[in-house]
């Protein structure tokens, strides 16, 4: 009879599986067998980090710091979640302690703290780290951060460096990360047809088949609902103090959050996955969005209070409003105003083909974000998105401001403006300077946004113009008359 596997070895068979949502059954089996299991919420911390459930492992962590202050993989995970959500300094010490440390997660601490000094633009802290020439610089990822560093001074050598790495590293993550970067600054010399030769060659290799068509049936849906007006009447009281952007990725929104979190009674909460929770959850009742009023009132409290739970865990002390830099309320527009009635949105549009060449370009993730792997699946959502918007905001009845990104760029006083009048708010001066915002941000725009405003993007299309054929005319039309 084979011995029976204990669950700590389980759940490791489970993470190394990628099955995280197993994981995390386990998890509560062991903690509810005992509220004492430091395995249990470990494993839990674990679990939704992975999930990206941030603010559920924030809270299973503070339980297992609890339980043991000194638990090495405990500390490790906390310094991550602080990382990612903007805890910078708390991520900074409890990362540097632990990577001096003899603990087998050293290694792991001392990867995530130059990641962490890196995208925190702490420069001159991650140049000392790195050449410290600490052990951790002998695993294959500290060959990316010997190339991040050489990146500053010598460029063209950090992409010969980076197209290594992305041809031999045995991870397909750290493969796609070099290969991206080294996409980035062959961008950066010029060097275009190289770059975009490149993102072909890394979304063929790294990205997994993608469901694209299961995508546009649900706008699909959508649209054929909005036809008949608002179909539903939200059953909870409206939400107060919550503001969202809804657009794609890459159309200006990091910039809007920046300029809002700059307002002393705003808060920036980051890429927050609430909405997207939501909508799962809507899902896993059963009842799809037609029927949205068949949904139980406390159902629906339920989910509005763990909306708010979690951003409200995010905001900084002082303000009034969360401001929730999501990538995926687009899609999810009749749940939001189910569930987050009252809640402010901002719609962020951008020339279709700067949006779509600046995503094409960049590291996404390549299972739930696998349309962004080819210039015409990505038409086809852009497409999408804004067959959808502006038109659903209006007929599900949720306040909002539509802005433009040129334009906001063009006259950052009188968007800022709009934006703050919204939200019943008066102008500050640090809305119009997102440079000297302290916040870290973990984005792909996280250098764009510590220069003031500028323009420098707008139009970035052209050198790749190429990639543009003839049907991108009707969604470049429908741009240029917003933007008129």
């Amino acid at each position: 009879m084979p011995p029976t596997e204990t669950p700590g070895s389980q759940i490791e068979r489970f993470i190394s599986a990628g099955d995280f949502v197993g994981a995390l059954r386990l998890a509560d089996k062991l903690v509810a067998s005992s509220k004492r299991s430091l395995l249990g919420w470990v494993t839990r911390a674990r679990a939704n980090l992975s999930l990206g459930r941030l603010c559920d492992a924030d809270e299973d962590l503070d339980v297992a710091l609890r339980l043991a202050s000194d638990d090495a993989q405990a500390t490790l995970l906390r310094g991550m979640v602080d990382q990612r959500l903007g805890r910078v300094d708390r991520a900074v010490e409890r990362l540097g302690a632990l990577a001096v440390s003899k603990s087998p997660y050293a290694i792991e601490a001392s990867v995530t703290l130059a990641e962490t000094l890196f995208f925190a633009h702490r420069r001159e802290e991650f140049a000392e780290f790195v050449k410290a020439n600490g052990p951790w610089l002998a695993d294959p990822r500290g060959a990316l951060f010997r190339a991040r560093m050489r990146a500053r001074t010598d460029p063209a050598g950090a992409v010969n460096e980076l197209l290594e790495l992305s041809r031999t590293a045995s991870g397909i993550v750290l493969r796609r990360v070099a290969g991206f970067e080294a996409v980035q600054l062959l961008d950066k010399l010029g060097r275009y047809q190289e770059a975009f030769d490149l993102a072909i060659q890394i979304h063929a290799t790294t990205t997994p088949p993608f469901d694209i068509e299961g995508l546009l049936d649900g706008v699909a849906e959508q649209r054929e609902l909005l036809k008949k007006g608002r179909w539903f009447t939200p059953s909870v009281d409206p939400v107060q103090g919550v503001a969202m952007v809804v657009g794609l990725p890459r159309c200006g929104t990091t910039l809007l959050e920046q300029m809002l979190d700059g307002h002393s009674k705003i808060s920036g909460i980051g890429e927050y996955d609430g909405v997207e929770f939501i909508g799962q959850a809507i899902a896993s009742t059963g009842y799809p969005l037609r029927s949205l009023d068949a949904l139980l009132c406390e159902t629906v409290s339920s989910m509005q209070q763990g909306y708010l739970r979690g951003a409200t865990s995010l905001r900084r002390d002082g303000a009034q409003w969360t401001f929730d830099k999501n990538l995926r309320a687009w899609k999810w527009l009749p749940a939001v105003a189910a569930v987050l009635p009252g809640a402010v949105c901002f719609h962020v549009a951008r020339d279709p083909r700067d949006m779509a060449i600046s995503t094409f370009l960049s590291f996404f993730n390549p299972v739930s974000d696998g349309w962004t792997g080819k210039i015409e699946s990505l038409r086809r959502v852009i497409e999408a998105e804004r067959s959808l918007l502006p038109e659903a905001l209006e007929t599900l009845g949720i306040p909002h401001e539509r802005i433009v990104y040129e334009k906001l760029v063009d006259d950052p006083v009188g968007h800022a403006s709009r934006c703050l009048n919204r939200l019943g708010l008066e102008m500050e001066g640090g809305v119009l300077q997102p440079e000297r915002n302290t916040r870290t941000v973990f984005t792909l725009s996280h250098e764009q946004v510590r220069k003031p405003i500028n323009a420098t993007s707008i139009g970035r299309w052209a050198n790749y113009d190429w990639a543009f054929d003839t049907r991108w005319d009707a969604l470049v039309q429908q741009h240029d008359v917003r933007r008129g």
